[in-house]
């Protein structure tokens, strides 16, 4: 086909390259399709249908689930697109319980929560009263019976309980397993290299510092499975030399 100029002359039209039609024709596929998707995302992203209405939590003792889901409530009827893990830390920040948490979405409408919770390792005894304490000495609980816990005391109170040595306390008692710390009746330091376990038999283990925790922890077990020989009775376990454990 021809195109006629003025004065007579004539612009043939060249049919268009099949490579250009194929390119063209998939640039505009690919745009349809983008077009599609975004559309798509936009709908999930602001869609009521997605809104968060339900919040199940998992893993809670020192907790209660209803007292978490309460802590989420400003998200209920957000979709959960637009919720983020941002979003939910700004909000359990504050329960100081919480060790670490995770989330998943069930959609529609449903958010799991899994908690870790902090682990009591003590009762805490100051002058407000008795509170469970973890291994970092954070409080997490008030305790009205402390025989209840089934955990040693430590008494703040006592002046020479410094935040160094308080600290080394708990951090001690973190590293034995829960069936040891029921076997204590309290733990004391006068310093730092001084922390002394009183077993609620009247048995003490002296345990020094907080080096070779771990070892220690392993020693002392050992030590108090060893079935009690009445003509040699033990009344100390000394494991502050781990390697060279004492008995006395």
């Amino acid at each position: 086909m021809a195109d006629r100029l003025e004065g007579g002359a004539s612009v043939l039209a060249f049919p268009e390259p099949p490579r250009l039609r194929r390119r063209r024709t998939a640039l505009l596929t690919i745009g349809g399709a983008a077009v599609v998707v975004l559309l798509l995302m936009a709908v999930a992203l602001f869609s009521p249908a997605l809104a968060l209405k339900d919040v199940s939590v998992r893993g809670t003792k020192l907790l209660t689930a209803q007292s978490v889901q309460e802590k989420l409530a400003p998200l209920q009827g957000k979709p959960l697109p637009q919720i983020s893990k941002d979003d939910v830390g700004r909000l359990l920040a504050p329960v100081v319980q919480i060790k670490s948490w995770d989330m998943q979405f069930r959609p529609p409408n449903t958010m799991v929560l899994t908690i870790v919770e902090r682990v009591p390792v003590a009762v805490l005894k100051n002058s407000t009263g008795l509170s469970l304490v973890d291994s970092e000495g954070t409080p997490l609980a008030a305790v009205q019976d402390p025989a209840t816990a089934k955990l040693p005391l430590v008494d703040g109170t006592d002046k020479t309980m410094t935040p160094d040595v308080f600290k080394t306390v708990t951090a001690v008692l973190g590293s034995l397993p829960p069936s040891v710390l029921a076997l204590l009746a309290d733990a004391t330091a006068r310093s730092v290299d001084s922390v002394t376990l009183d077993l609620q038999d009247g048995r003490k283990v002296i345990w020094g510092n907080a080096d070779d925790m771990d070892l220690k922890s392993r020693v002392l077990q050992a030590l108090l499975k060893k079935p009690d020989d009445p003509a040699n009775p033990v009344n100390t376990f000394d494991v502050s030399t781990p390697r060279h454990p004492v008995t006395k």
